[in-house]
């Protein structure tokens, strides 16, 4: 039967009704949620060539490493100028490093940080402000250290990553930091590496000390991004040889709030100390927390508190 002018006018105001009950049940908190979840959807960053980083390899005077996945390039710098020690233990390598990756925009996200002492920090400081690079950080790593060192962590995005690249080398500038060389990357004398590796969990590598980095399960964010573990967002430990199995053991937890305390606890229970509890980054989801720690003593022991301090936290499958 064919409808007439009334039926369709009774058919259209109640697809109208319909419709706005539909508009108004899909407006209900959680679909809108939902919707607003999918636009502020963080973005990954992508697989570059290490050909994409020759120019900021350039600008920053060196050669960076780009993982085997090819998302985070990375370039660092040590302080082979500085005689550092803490607690009268020398041999200590500290360096500075920054980390790049590319995101779907077209822009490059910078994160590092870079090694100062007292009387370059300022210097350090105004080079970067007037190159609009961030300082989200500003504080030590090690306790009773000499010459005294802050490390000012680093973050800035852009469409020309070179700018970035630039920026970062002009903090560096304010330092006497040295031009690239070699780690030592021979296996530390006096030193079980076997035995640390068992007592630990994990497999170190011998980069001026014996070194060991944690990735945590979550997917950690900043302002809108993605963010690799290899920009920064780890759990790093670093045994120097002392000789005859012990160690000097320093690095930091990468936690979030409720693994704060447990982390600490465990550390103590050890005798471990702690040195510093803050953040790295400005607008990070989850909102994370770094806890530096020094130690001095038998290394294998001190690798099974480290151990134990690993369990309390968050960290992704085989860290």
């Amino acid at each position: 039967m064919k409808p007439n002018r009334r039926t369709l006018r009774a058919s259209r105001r109640g697809f109208l009704v319909a419709g706005g009950a539909l508009a108004a049940t899909l407006g209900e908190a959680p679909v809108a949620h939902t919707l607003a979840e999918l636009r502020d959807t963080p973005q990954y960053p992508l697989v570059t060539r290490p050909a994409d980083w020759r120019p900021v390899a350039d600008e920053l005077g060196g050669v960076g490493d780009l993982g085997a996945d090819g998302i985070v390039y990375r370039m660092t710098f040590p302080r082979y100028d500085l005689n550092l020690s803490a607690h009268g233990v020398g041999g200590l390598v500290e360096a500075s490093y920054a980390a790049f990756a590319r995101y779907p925009d077209g822009r490059t996200m910078l994160m590092g940080d870079v090694v100062a002492t007292e009387g370059e920090l300022q210097r350090v400081t105004d080079a970067l402000q007037a190159h609009n690079l961030e300082q989200t950080a500003i504080h030590k790593h090690l306790p009773a250290h000499r010459p005294p060192l802050w490390w000012t962590h680093v973050h800035g995005v852009s469409a020309d990553p070179v700018s970035l690249a630039r920026a970062m080398r002009a903090g560096l500038d304010a330092t006497a930091t040295p031009g690239p060389r070699e780690p030592d990357t021979a296996p530390p004398a006096g030193l079980d590496t076997a035995a640390i590796d068992a007592a630990l969990g994990a497999r170190g590598r011998s980069e001026d000390g014996y070194r060991f980095s944690f990735a945590r399960k979550e997917t950690v964010s900043d302002d809108g991004r993605v963010v690799p573990a290899a920009m920064g967002v780890t759990t790093a430990v670093t045994f120097f040889s002392l000789g005859g199995g012990r160690a000097a053991v320093t690095g930091d937890f990468v936690m979030i709030a409720d693994e704060v305390q447990r982390v600490i606890k465990v550390l103590r229970h050890g005798g471990i100390s702690v040195v510093e509890l803050h953040n790295h980054f400005l607008d990070d989801h989850p909102r994370l927390f770094y806890l530096h720690f020094w130690a001095v003593g038998e290394a294998v022991p001190l690798a099974r508190t480290l151990r134990a301090a690993k369990a309390a936290t968050n960290l992704a499958a085989g860290a």
